[in-house]
């Protein structure tokens, strides 16, 4: 039987994801899940930290030709780092190799030779300390595959949550917060669900933007003037939206599970309430790709890295997740 090939992104090569690589080639040999993995990385960094927790996870080398490894080996896709890695130690001289692992795993993605994408953290300082304008995997996959608009759902503790605005000052938000951007966050939304979650016909909340959704332009006027337009021009298109609705009412449970995914304005808008229901096993997707990503909600744990000891108790339920829900997507879509 033919399984899903899901290419996993190892991250910042000081921070944790090695480690967490190196765990879930060992749940893998133990547990296997119904996939092929290809590990973008360096391989002698990879095994190094593998080793360095106590594992020794069976990595062999990717073969573009073949069907996978019939043993359940982890196949790596070597990308060489420049200098040598201290864990815990970010070199932005290792920054051109970050790049170029997100970039052949976009490619690999975007041309069909993989069928999802899972990625772990990077650390956006060093990639912009070693000269490359980087705001965030979103977008970097978006400008790379062309696409002008992508939107980044969350996904965890029974919400899914996505964003009109992603990773902007609180200053730039309102001003980003536009019709058009509204209007296409809830398109994408509702396609990716019905598409990839198999929901034949989502229900969907739209938060304010200001608190209690502007009290009637008292505090105000963006809920009047742009989001609740967008919503009406949503439902005229035949989508179910409600809103806009104050942030503080929407993320109720009693409220929120009346929904099957909610629109936040911002990033810190939705992202604390579902990272606290989800008790640090949510996963980033980014919709609107022409492939299905998925990533660890965490970031690179430098200290966790740094100390052997203690990377060896890192949590991996994040990436595991993410795992899970891509191979769920792919299975949907048909990868």
């Amino acid at each position: 039987m033919t399984v899903p090939a899901i290419a996993i992104t190892s991250g910042e090569p000081a921070g944790i994801g090695p480690e967490l690589v190196a765990m879930l080639a060992a749940r893998h040999h133990d547990r296997p899940w119904p996939a092929r993995f290809v590990v973008f990385g360096d391989r002698d960094m990879l095994a190094t930290r593998a080793e360095r927790i106590g594992l020794r996870p069976h990595f062999v080398p990717f073969d573009a030709v073949s069907a996978g490894p019939a043993d359940g080996g982890i196949e790596i896709w070597h990308e060489p780092v420049v200098v040598r890695v201290v864990p815990g130690q970010p070199d932005p001289a290792n920054a051109a190799s970050v790049i170029a692992m997100l970039t052949h795993a976009n490619d690999a993605c975007a041309t069909g030779a993989l069928a999802a994408l899972v990625t772990a953290p990077v650390q956006k300082s060093v990639l912009l300390d070693g000269g490359f304008a980087f705001t965030g995997h979103t977008e970097f996959f978006a400008a790379r595959t062309h696409v002008p608009r992508v939107v980044m759902l969350l996904v965890g503790g029974g919400l899914r949550v996505a964003l009109v605005t992603t990773h902007l000052a609180l200053a730039d938000v309102a001003a980003a917060v536009t019709r058009d951007a509204v209007v296409r966050t809830i398109e994408i939304l509702a396609a990716a669900l019905a598409r990839d979650f198999a929901i034949a016909s989502p229900r969907i909340a739209v938060c304010g933007l200001n608190p209690h959704a502007g009290e009637g332009g008292h505090l105000g006027r963006e809920e009047i003037d742009v989001i609740a337009p967008a919503i009406a021009a949503a439902r005229i298109a035949g989508h179910d939206v409600t809103g806009p609705i104050p942030a503080d009412t929407v993320f109720v449970p009693d409220h929120a599970r009346r929904y099957d995914a909610i629109v936040a304005m911002y990033h810190d808008q939705g992202l604390p309430a579902l990272k606290a229901a989800s008790f640090g096993g949510g996963v980033n997707v980014t919709l609107g790709l022409p492939f299905i990503r998925t990533s660890v909600d965490h970031g690179t744990a430098l200290d966790l890295a740094a100390d052997g000891a203690k990377a060896r108790t890192a949590d991996p339920g994040s990436l595991y997740a993410a795992v899970d829900l891509a191979l769920e997507l792919a299975t949907h879509r048909g990868g």
